[in-house]
């Protein structure tokens, strides 16, 4: 889980996402979503929504979260296949 400390989350977005991803990427956070390490990379982090994951970093001196990517969950790209 990600350390959310009493002030606004501070979420920079590098590529250009939607605002409602950059929103869901924040409730997340401050709900206290779960997040899974980068094993090859410290600092970086997946969070899984209901139906996508968020690929950041966490900056270890001003605690602000970069939106690197994002991608659809197992379980939205199984529900889309079984509408096609």
């Amino acid at each position: 889980m990600l350390a959310c400390t009493e002030r606004e989350v501070q979420i920079e977005d590098l590529r250009n996402h939607s605002s409602e991803m950059v929103m869901s990427l924040r409730n997340l956070v401050e709900s206290g979503a779960g997040a899974i390490p980068d094993p090859k990379r410290p600092g970086f982090f997946e969070i899984e929504g209901e139906s996508q994951v968020y690929y950041v970093h966490v900056s270890p001196v001003t605690g602000k979260i970069l939106l690197l990517a994002t991608w659809p969950t197992e379980a939205a790209l199984a529900k889309t296949q079984q509408i096609s």
